[in-house]
């Protein structure tokens, strides 16, 4: 079971938004120690709140953050960016892919092998949109479609290892990032309780707002989710003599 009470949790975006929710939600659960990663310098009044300088497309940075942390339970992936755009500039595209897309994946290989030890959970923040792009952000699309991939592999590579990973996908929520786009939206600390109830319950992929919910069922019980159980036996089966981690 993924230890929030009495273990310690890595967010990266850290400093606003979702990430923010999830640094008060994790400390709320009974978190010994939250790493809040951001940018730029944080203060949190909660002692058990430790500030990491971390851009996640920094690879020093990166290994300096863990370099600090003594062990984690949970790494949350939250940070990212969202830009209108509207494909005529490949540079956009490559921006959403170097933060949404090897972000994610640089700062979690990183971190693997302290999750390793603690046989903890990746959380990845993702996006519905994932599922069908918003035409209004195609390379935030885009970037979040491969994230969402990439999060289906590491699931089948590191389960060998012990850890467990999760896709979140949420509609939009009430930040920021979202502020442009006419739709309903839901509050981070909503989302930000429901991505950590669905990592108590063991869910491979979270949907954490009504917008997303709708999604659910249909995604859980699909061809598709079951083409992903299939491809994934294949790692036992490619290795001789690997198992999955009791």
């Amino acid at each position: 079971m993924t230890r929030i009470a009495d273990g310690a949790v890595v967010v990266t975006g850290a400093n606003r938004g979702l990430g923010r929710a999830l640094v008060t939600e994790a400390l709320r659960r009974g978190a010994k120690r939250v790493y809040a990663g951001s940018r730029q310098p944080l203060v949190h009044p909660d002692a058990r709140v430790t500030p990491l300088i971390l851009d996640v497309t920094d690879a020093a940075q990166i290994q300096a953050a863990v370099e600090s942390v003594d062990s984690v339970d949970v790494l949350v992936n939250n940070a990212g960016i969202a830009l209108l755009d509207d494909l005529t500039d490949r540079a956009v595209i490559e921006q959403h892919l170097e933060v949404n897309l090897f972000g994610t994946w640089g700062v979690t290989q990183a971190f693997l092998p302290l999750l390793t030890e603690s046989e903890g959970s990746v959380v990845n923040v993702l996006s519905d949109t994932a599922f069908a792009a918003l035409p209004l952000v195609p390379g935030y699309s885009i970037s979040k479609a491969a994230a969402f991939a990439l999060t289906q592999s590491l699931r089948a590579l590191s389960a060998p290892l012990g850890v467990s990973v999760h896709a979140v996908v949420p509609g939009p929520i009430d930040t920021e990032m979202s502020r442009a786009l006419d739709a309903p939206k839901a509050s981070p600390e909503s989302v930000a309780q429901a991505i950590f109830d669905g990592l108590d319950k063991g869910e491979d992929d979270i949907f954490p707002d009504p917008a997303s919910q709708h999604l659910a069922e249909s995604w859980r019980t699909g061809p598709a989710k079951a083409l992903e159980r299939q491809y994934a036996a294949l790692i036992a089966e490619a290795t001789p003599g690997r198992e999955e981690h009791a």
